[in-house]
């Protein structure tokens, strides 16, 4: 058993700026905290457990990262509470998750105890950098790099961990306008679709360029053999609401991956008791659906963008519209519900907070 406590050394407090800068605009993403964690492996263990003032880091130029794209990454995030308290969501899924990504990228896991604690003590020491108000929270990133200094194909021997957070505010400001992609393709079966791999998002970036450049916001991702299929989109899985309270989101395979957010909201719809069906979901389905008035809602689940209204789905150049979003609508009262747990509004009846 690590005492973890013990282990993780921790610097001279930062000087705090969050006074100055929380009152500004939070973009998603563009400010961070006074004090990062990092922890470094070598000679098959993890060493050096220490938290430090927020700093650029100094790597080779040989490292293996830059050259065959070892990396992988996490997000969560941390929520005040009217009284003021901070509390994590769901961390432990997350951590779950991180490792399973570093398995598949052949990259050594992360002590779950040692991970967990080091978030906690992260975000104490970084609490005031908790933003409060609707849509605001602590996104907090997990990541690993390989940092072997060699040029050649093979895992790295060396790997740095790093936790950084950042406050932030909505990732959507509007509702979400996706085209369903039918050439290019995100994941593929036996690839790396199911962890959180840093490569994964730079192969979508240019298809997702492409449709920017439409007037869309995001991807729905196809299968990869014949696009049929919907899996996901570029930031968040995707759910349909039906009439008859039932809603279908597409089953988890090795190239769609487990979202925290979307097995929430699944356990929060049954709850609700709406009929939930995991499986495949066609693109013909979705286009009849949308055609006959079947389809009232549609949306996106992630934790950057919580559940993110989608308000048209295009396919080869035409464009269904989707019903304006109202306080009646399922994803209004899930991320209602959602968010009442994660700031201590209603007693958490599923076990998801960890305070900190």
């Amino acid at each position: 058993m690590i005492d973890v406590k013990e282990n993780i050394k921790i610097s001279s407090p930062a000087t705090c700026r969050n006074e100055q800068i929380l009152g500004e605009s939070i973009s998603f993403g563009r400010i961070f905290s006074d004090h990062m964690f990092t922890s470094d492996y070598e000679n098959g263990k993890w060493n050096n457990h220490r938290i430090t003032a927020y700093e650029k880091l100094a790597l080779d130029p040989s490292c293996l990262v830059f050259h065959y794209g070892q990396a992988i990454f996490e997000g969560m995030k941390a929520y005040k509470t009217k009284e003021g308290k901070v509390q994590l969501f769901r961390p432990q899924a997350n951590i779950e998750r991180f490792n399973k990504s570093a398995e598949r990228m052949c990259m050594p896991t992360f002590p779950e105890e040692l991970f967990l604690d080091a978030l906690k003590q992260l975000v104490k020491m970084d609490s005031l950098w908790v933003p409060e108000g609707e849509g605001m929270s602590l996104y907090i990133r997990p990541f690993m790099i390989a940092t072997d200094e060699y040029l050649g194909v093979r895992p790295s021997d060396k790997y740095k961990f790093l936790i950084i957070t950042s406050p932030v505010g909505s990732y959507y400001k509007e509702p979400v306008k996706v085209k369903i992609e039918t050439y290019y393709t995100r994941a593929m079966e036996g690839g790396t679709g199911f962890a959180k791999a840093a490569g994964n998002y730079a192969k979508s970036l240019y298809p997702a360029q492409l449709a920017f450049k439409e007037g869309y916001h995001q991807l729905l991702w196809t299968d990869a053999k014949e696009h049929k299929y919907i899996e996901e989109s570029g930031t968040m899985n995707v759910m349909f609401v039906l009439k008859g309270n039932k809603i279908i989101t597409p089953a988890l395979t090795s190239t769609i991956l487990n979202g925290v957010t979307r097995s929430s909201v699944i356990e929060i719809a049954k709850s609700f008791n709406y009929n939930v069906e995991e499986r495949r979901v066609s693109v013909d389905e979705i286009i009849k659906a949308m055609k006959n008035g079947e389809l009232l809602e549609a949306f996106g689940t992630g934790t950057a963008a919580t559940i993110a209204n989608i308000s048209a789905i295009g396919l080869d150049g035409e464009n269904f519209d989707l019903p304006a979003r109202n306080n009646d609508s399922f994803s209004s009262k899930a991320l209602k519900h959602l968010d009442s747990i994660r700031r201590g509004v209603i007693k958490d009846p599923f076990g998801w907070i960890v305070s900190i």
